[in-house]
């Protein structure tokens, strides 16, 4: 959900529509309605079973088509707060630019780069916004509503993404695992490959060919984390004018890093990396010798796509190879 501006006007979403929600829980109660079969079954423990998987997928199914769709739009003068819940009456209210007293912009403990804008109210009530979705002029957002409500003394947020950085970062600063870490999980991998047949020597059974299959197994698994455990570290973006600085860890922890530039690049889209598009979505660049890029996970579609924008605009890149 975009934040738009039509106008003077800035307007903030929150909340799934309606034919979103039915699919969500439509699948959900299909896979609760598959334990309904131990329901008439004669196993205590199935019918257990079956009865804490219906009720949590009745309790699923009830929070998603019960949580409400939020809008807020900021003019000038005011706020106008509009709030629906599936199959129900919307509710509006107004708050005026008079009531307003202060102005927050909380980040959220999950995503770095996700701000709300928390208004204090003459009441002393407080009133929280949806996300801002265009985390790449979060400053200028901030400011500006700041300015039309003439609320003084607002802090500007620590934004890695904003688009006034001249570099904008994605993900954290690597660093390689300790020795010490890498070795204890090598020898956790040999010692639980080895338990099966240690066990059965010390109960005077002899080994089958599985568990004499399992200690080669563990040595190569405790090999391969030795080796190659700082792969999975993951990568750390650094954007500026005109390349991106993609960097990451060889195996045994030395950094390497590689340069893009808008040449380079065949094409740039946002995919989703997980099970929500909320949480879960990456920019991910292709590049024209058929190398791929993905970035670390940004968060909803509408900021991977702010953010892919922004990359665009700093490389350079034509509209044939963005499909953001």
């Amino acid at each position: 959900m975009n934040d738009t501006t039509t106008s003077n006007d800035i307007r903030l979403r929150e909340g799934s529509s309606i034919a979103q929600r039915l699919v969500v829980a439509g699948s959900a109660a299909a896979v609760a309605l598959c334990f309904t079969p131990g329901l008439f079954t004669h196993d205590f423990l199935e019918v257990v079973i079956s009865v804490v998987a219906l009720l949590a997928g009745a309790a699923f199914v009830g929070a998603v088509m019960l949580t409400p769709a939020v809008v807020w739009i900021i003019t000038p003068d005011e706020i106008l707060i509009g709030k629906q819940r599936p199959f129900g009456k919307l509710q509006t209210r107004i708050v005026a630019k008079d009531d307003i007293r202060e102005l927050q912009v909380p980040g959220s403990k999950t995503a770095k780069a996700r701000f709300q804008l928390a208004f204090t109210l003459a009441s002393g009530e407080r009133l929280t916004s949806p996300p801002l979705s265009d985390v790449t002029h979060v400053r200028d957002t901030v400011a500006r509503i700041a300015a039309q409500f003439d609320v003084a003394g607002v802090e500007a947020p620590v934004n890695p993404l904003d688009a006034s950085n001249p570099e904008m970062r994605l993900g954290e600063p690597l660093e390689p695992f300790s020795v010490r870490d890498i070795r204890i999980v090598a020898l956790i991998a040999v010692a639980l490959s080895a338990v099966p047949y240690a066990y059965k020597l010390w109960r005077g059974w002899p080994p089958n060919s599985i568990d004499i299959m399992l200690l080669p197994l563990g040595a190569i698994a405790a090999f391969a984390v030795y080796r190659f455990a700082n792969l999975v570290t993951g990568a750390f973006w650094v954007i500026r004018e005109g390349d991106i600085r993609v960097e990451r860890l060889w195996g045994n922890g030395q950094p390497r890093a590689d340069h893009i530039e808008g040449q380079d690049v065949k094409a740039i889209t946002v995919e989703r990396r997980g099970r929500s598009e909320d949480e879960h979505c990456i920019v991910a660049i292709r590049l024209q010798s058929g190398r791929r890029f993905r970035s670390p996970r940004i968060g909803s579609r509408n900021e991977a796509r702010a953010v892919g924008a922004e990359i665009v605009r700093r490389l350079g890149i034509g509209a044939e190879a963005s499909q953001i």
